[in-house]
């Protein structure tokens, strides 16, 4: 061997000696202090380490060892452990991890889209009580950070870490896991964890896997482009050159010498408006751009200079509020509610001038109705509703673009799977529980068939078949409609009712806790607890437990009427509201349904209308949102909206 490459063989071993040398015990970031473990089950503790190197973990009294293989990832079996704690847990190899708090419970998978990601401090006023009291140390959330893959499944999950339902931590909990978890420890009694892996505005193809989403039309050439690193950075910087270059503010309210929001600003042609409301239905017809509104309020010296809180309800779609010249908060998007916190001293005694920046591109821009518009300091309130003066600040010309478009990643087939799901396949978990479709109502036909594969799959990644999946309903939401006719919202509920066929399911439905004005509802309790229902009977043992509303079960044509039998009617039928069923449509061969009237018999519901006289078709709450859809069980569930003609 000549001198030279025996000095570079030497530089070779001094490295990889370094290397493995300096290699250290490294376990996944949600194997970490205060987490919990599955119960009742032998679980999988992993990591990684150097090649070949002997680990060792010493937990309960015992030792369990294992050697690190060459692609550095060890595992260490671990049998059945009986909910309780807190446990320590010391590895060692060339270095020493001590993990601290471990408890031993039921962990929940929680995932989704915005409904399952909603923190309880987005929903700080309904539940304020609910906040101001958690003390659940054994109820923890380990929260998974967006994260993306394109090309597969990722080593390990986004940093994070596991934080008790106690004051501290509980304003970042899911509100629809902290409800489901909360009453599940009160009647168990043991550890509950969440891993809540959830992503607002996501498709379900999303969060499945490549396998499970095999023969779905068009998908495999998509994952396929998206696997390819450099065909996608040139779709991108293709999509980026082609678009319009950034447009020059042209807000007449940010470039006057005075701005709008200026104290001193003189308004001059300022029109009314009546608030809440959207400009399109008050004169202005079809603007995109930026609008500004203003009110001066007499506030009384009881108030003022006092810490105040506004609620400006919800606008579409970006604002800035002002009050008296100070920018007191600002929102970007549309969805979010408006709830801003001022410093005490900005609210003056007499006249407060309040203005309003709104920005909207598309489609109908204001203050949506029927929110809380009010500003309140020293427990005294002043609602900010009525008469208000705007003007146009700016108008957008519209922009028409063609292809190609960004690829944007959570929007990509299996791309949250791979980056917030499978990393923690290892991880022992009880069931899942899912919130998402708002995202796929545009193809429910496709739904049918992607929940239950991504069930599916979800099933074979965890290796347990029968691994328990609750989901929810999609609730009511959208503009109510008086006649009947088709609806996306109730297909994409209709494709949940049908997964209900897949075996260790069960569905929350919700038709009566939405919001027509508002894809996020407030009530996230009845959400969690009504899934905590099909947790306790399913997996829990709660054999006579009434856990599900009325689910449509067969039909028979007696004459002009529909006789209608459900399973889960509990203790009976009954209307929510001890007035006559609504909701009920009626069709014959034809298809062209009407209104129907509907009366319960037992436990049957006879469904009839004097304008169909050979009935074929029936169907209950068919609609975005249905106006008073009231067939409930005795036990206070609803019925879920089902139709009879697929």
């Amino acid at each position: 061997m000549s001198l030279s490459k025996r000095f570079i063989f030497f530089l070779y071993l001094i490295f990889c000696g370094a290397s493995a040398g300096n290699a250290q015990i490294r376990l996944p970031h949600i194997i970490c202090d205060s987490m919990i473990l599955q119960r009742d089950q032998p679980l999988e503790i992993w990591g990684w380490a150097s090649p070949g190197e002997r680990v060792i973990l010493h937990f309960k009294g015992k030792q369990f060892s294992t050697t690190a293989g060459a692609d550095e990832k060890w595992r260490i079996a671990l049998p059945a452990v009986k909910a309780g704690g807190p446990y320590t847990m010391e590895f060692s190899g060339k270095n020493k991890v001590v993990l601290k708090d471990v408890l031993f419970g039921d962990v929940w998978l929680c995932a989704g889209q915005s409904n399952m990601v909603h923190q309880l401090k987005v929903h700080n006023i309904t539940y304020a009580k609910d906040i101001a009291d958690a003390n659940y140390p054994q109820i923890r959330q380990f929260w998974v950070p967006t994260a993306t893959n394109l090309n597969g499944p990722s080593k390990d999950l986004p940093k994070s870490n596991w934080k008790p339902a106690t004051r501290e931590g509980i304003n970042d909990f899911s509100a629809v896991a902290y409800f489901f978890a909360r009453k599940i420890y009160e009647e168990q009694k043991i550890p509950i964890g969440i891993i809540n892996s959830s992503v607002g505005g996501t498709t379900i193809e999303a969060w499945t896997g490549e396998d499970g989403l095999k023969g779905m039309d068009g998908v495999s050439q998509v994952i396929a482009r998206n696997k390819d690193t450099a065909a996608v950075n040139k779709i991108n910087r293709m999509a980026d050159a082609n678009q319009a270059p950034p447009a020059v503010s042209a807000d007449k309210g940010l470039l006057e010498e005075v701005k709008w929001f200026d104290p001193a600003y003189q308004p001059k042609g300022w029109r009314k408006f009546d608030l809440p409301g959207y400009w399109e239905d008050q004169g202005v017809r079809d603007l995109d751009g930026v609008v500004w509104f203003r009110k001066e309020i007499e506030v009384p010296a009881g108030m003022a200079d006092a810490p105040a809180f506004i609620q400006l309800g919800r606008i579409v779609d970006a604002d800035r509020l002002y009050l008296n010249g100070t920018l007191v908060g600002s929102t970007g998007y549309q969805y979010p509610q408006r709830r801003y916190h001022v410093a005490a001293g900005v609210l003056k005694p007499g006249k407060n001038i309040l203005v309003v920046r709104v920005e909207n591109s598309n489609g109908k821009g204001g203050f949506v109705p029927d929110k809380p518009y009010s500003i309140e300091a020293n427990q005294q309130i002043i609602s900010l509703k009525g008469e208000w003066q705007y003007k146009v600040g700016e108008t957008y010309r519209p922009v028409f673009r063609k292809g190609p478009f960004r690829i944007q990643e959570q929007a990509q087939p299996t791309a949250l799977y791979n980056a917030m799901v499978a990393p923690a396949i290892q991880y022992g978990i009880k069931g899942v529980l899912w919130y998402q479709g708002e995202s796929n109502v545009g193809n429910a036909l496709a739904y049918k068939k992607l929940l239950p594969a991504m069930i599916q799959d979800w099933r074979t990644q965890f290796k347990k078949p029968d691994l328990p999946f609750y989901y929810v309903q999609l609730p009511n939401y959208g503009d109510m409609r008086y006649q009947p006719g088709e609806s996306a919202w109730a297909l994409l509920r209709e494709a949940a009712l049908e997964t209900l066929q897949v075996p260790h399911t069960g569905m929350a439905v919700t038709i009566d806790l939405g919001e027509w004005n508002d894809i996020h509802p407030d009530d996230k309790k009845d959400v969690g607890e009504r899934l905590a229902l099909i947790a306790e009977r399913w997996s829990y043992g709660r054999k006579n437990l009434v856990y599900s509303g009325p689910i449509y079960k067969s039909s028979a044509i007696e004459g002009r009427q529909m006789i209608l039998r459900f399973d889960h009617i509990g203790s009976g039928l009954k209307t929510i509201d001890g007035e006559a069923l609504s909701q009920f449509e009626i069709a014959g061969a034809d298809k062209k349904f009407v209104w129907a009237d509907a009366e319960i018999k037992g436990d049957q519901v006879i469904v009839h209308s004097s304008q169909i006289e050979k009935p074929m078709y029936v169907r209950y709450a068919w609609a975005d949102n249905p106006v008073n859809p009231n067939l409930y069980n005795q036990e206070n569930l609803p019925a879920s909206p089902f139709r009879t003609d697929r």
